[in-house]
């Protein structure tokens, strides 16, 4: 059985963006076909809570090569979405921080399939956040089911 959402999905909306691309490349450096956040939808810095999204299109570079005829993101992006959300998280957290590097994955379950298109709402717990290390334990949703799970290790660079 999956664990509770970091945050009531209802409370979400998904169409009011409150951080768009362009903002979000001020913080995280990936661009092209490695950008795999789209979005900020919900911030609590006081506790610790981002909500993000990653539109998955039938157009991206993945679609034609993983499981031709029915393609499904691979996990490895799915984790990337998440560890990019650590890094926005990082970012707004941390004093002096240009930029946050991946550092570790660990305690992630697939629980779902994630196919185009849809949405893939992401949602990050801080978990720790210091000069050395930043830590979330970030949730996937599609169409309000827990896609993912996994607790994402970052280092400030």
């Amino acid at each position: 059985m999956p664990p509770e959402p970091i945050v009531d999905l209802s409370r979400i909306d998904p169409d009011k963006v409150l951080v768009g691309k362009e903002e979000i490349r001020q913080v995280n450096p990936q661009r092209y076909e490695m950008e795999q956040l789209d979005g900020i939808l919900y911030e609590d810095r006081e506790h610790s809570v981002f909500v993000g999204y990653k539109d998955v299109r039938e157009d991206e570079f993945w679609v034609r090569g993983h499981i031709p005829g029915r393609p499904l993101l691979p996990g490895v992006l799915m984790i990337e979405a998440a560890a990019q959300l650590a890094s926005y998280y990082g970012h707004r957290t941390l004093k002096d921080c240009p930029f946050v590097g991946f550092g570790g994955v660990d305690e992630t379950k697939f629980r779902g399939t994630v196919v185009p298109p849809s949405r893939l709402i992401l949602m990050a717990k801080g978990v720790e956040a210091r000069p050395r290390r930043v830590r979330c334990y970030v949730q996937g949703f599609v169409d309000g089911r827990m896609v993912f799970e996994t607790l994402i290790t970052g280092m400030p660079v």
